[in-house]
């Protein structure tokens, strides 16, 4: 059988496997490793499983290896072990705290403020789902309690929690850089203005929608001096200066993405301390839930790294680009495409897998149109992001209905979640449209 037929059909099988919810490392893995023993067993005409063996023992083990062995790679528990630290020294919460504090007065103020809280914990840590899921514990009970409508109280920290994948760092950067073999520390610069435009964006859904609706986000009786708002606001000082180390050290060329994790690690177990908000149980606590999480995406990106391989070996990339570039398509047709597909998959299937599956035939196709790789990764993490609050399966949403519980119905969720999506689309065109918005910041590092 011909390799590229192959290729098709391990590509289908994998998404058989992911729609019975097989988990996408094995899913990704197994097949990967079954289409190319049948390949290598039948190289001569003839079936030759002992020579297939060594060779795809071979891919498996020297891929996984090198994976295991990236340097890039170290970042990503470096940045989860810095989020589960920075919540547990509860320098994530004071962002949240501090913002409710100056912005209280103003109508759906709480929902704002759990918005920015959001993006500040998304500043620390990069991963979208724990920052719903944290920030969904803090922010949306209290909402409730106050009085706010449930579709305001949890859409709002659903959506928040999706700025994790565009504002830096971010696990989804640095898992795509890898793949592409593109600058890490310029993709997190790249997310800068997309994802401060998303959560312009959100705050503006959020404001319109209480001015319309007053009844939705009732009056907050409590009153905070001023000195209280200096002292909340000076209080979040540990979140602003760990931001800054990342995004100054690497802007100015100071750090590279990884040295700039692990300052940023070593920093917020010390203020921890130092203030007294950090135990040492709550750093081993935060150092086992590294580990489980480095975990799951290690496996998740060693079974990528076998199928990047078996995809190189059916040649199905140099197909698809030869088909590709003979239909002469314009390029807004093949964004429109790319992120059809993108947006159809993230209603079903989680974002890393989502990547992992797609980005072996899709860059390649990019690159013969010659697109910014940076730019595209901005494309693609955006495309993500909208994936993970999309109906059907919106991961965000699942999370905040676990936490809430009966307060809020997922459908009354996903009710809320409308209004976010729809600015998420605008911003979606602007990327597409502007790539400026996305490379600006990158073009003047140095």
């Amino acid at each position: 059988m011909d390799p590229a037929t192959i290729g098709l059909l391990a590509f289908a099988s994998v998404l058989v496997l992911l729609a019975l919810r097989v988990p996408i490392a094995f899913a990704l893995g197994a097949v990967a490793v079954a289409a190319t023993f049948i390949i290598f067993a039948f190289r001569t005409g003839s079936f030759m499983p002992e020579r297939a063996l060594r060779a795809t023992t071979s891919m498996v083990f020297n891929n996984s290896f090198d994976l295991v062995h990236s340097y890039s790679l170290s970042m990503i528990p470096l940045f989860v072990a810095l989020g589960h630290i920075a919540y547990r020294a509860e320098i994530t919460t004071k962002i949240y705290f501090a913002a409710k504090v100056w912005m209280t007065r103003i109508p759906g103020g709480v929902a704002m403020a759990s918005v920015i809280g959001c993006g500040g914990f998304s500043a620390i840590t990069g991963s979208s789902i724990a920052c719903a899921s944290t920030m969904g514990r803090i922010c949306t009970p209290e909402m409730l309690r106050m009085g706010y409508d449930p579709r305001l109280a949890t859409a709002s920290v659903a959506a928040g929690g999706t700025l994790g994948s565009l504002i830096p760092p971010s696990v989804l950067f640095i898992i795509y850089g890898i793949f592409t073999e593109t600058s890490i520390s310029k993709l997190f610069l790249a997310g800068i203005l997309p994802g401060l435009l998303t959560l312009a964006g959100f705050l503006l859904v959020i404001w319109v929608w209480v001015m319309r609706n007053p009844e939705i986000a009732p009056e907050v009786g409590q009153v905070y001096s001023a000195s209280e708002r200096r002292e909340a606001a000076i209080a979040a000082w540990p979140a602003l200066m760990l931001f800054v180390v990342i995004v100054g050290g690497i802007y100015g060329g100071i750090f590279t993405a990884t040295e700039a994790a692990a300052v940023c690690v070593t920093a917020a177990t010390l203020i921890g301390f130092a203030q007294g908000t950090l135990t040492f149980t709550g750093l081993w606590d935060s150092v086992k839930e590294t580990c489980v999480q480095t975990a799951a995406v290690f496996f998740i990106a060693a079974g990528a790294k076998v199928f990047v391989s078996f995809i190189a070996l059916t040649g199905i990339a140099p197909v698809i680009v030869e088909t590709v570039s003979g239909a002469d398509l314009p390029v807004v047709t093949l964004m429109i495409c790319i992120a059809l597909i993108y947006l159809l998959l993230g209603m079903f299937l989680d974002p890393i897998g989502i990547m992992v599956l797609t980005l072996p035939l899709l860059v390649p196709l990019v690159e013969s149109y010659g697109l910014n790789l940076i730019w595209f990764g901005v494309v693609v993490i955006k495309l993500l992001e909208i994936g993970l609050i999309t109906p059907p399966v919106g991961l965000n949403v699942f999370v905040i209905a676990n936490v809430v519980g009966k307060d809020a119905p997922i459908d009354r969720i996903f009710a809320g979640i409308a209004r976010f999506l729809s600015v998420d689309m605008v911003v979606l065109l602007l990327i597409m449209s502007f790539p400026i918005l996305s490379l600006l910041i990158p073009l003047g590092a140095r």
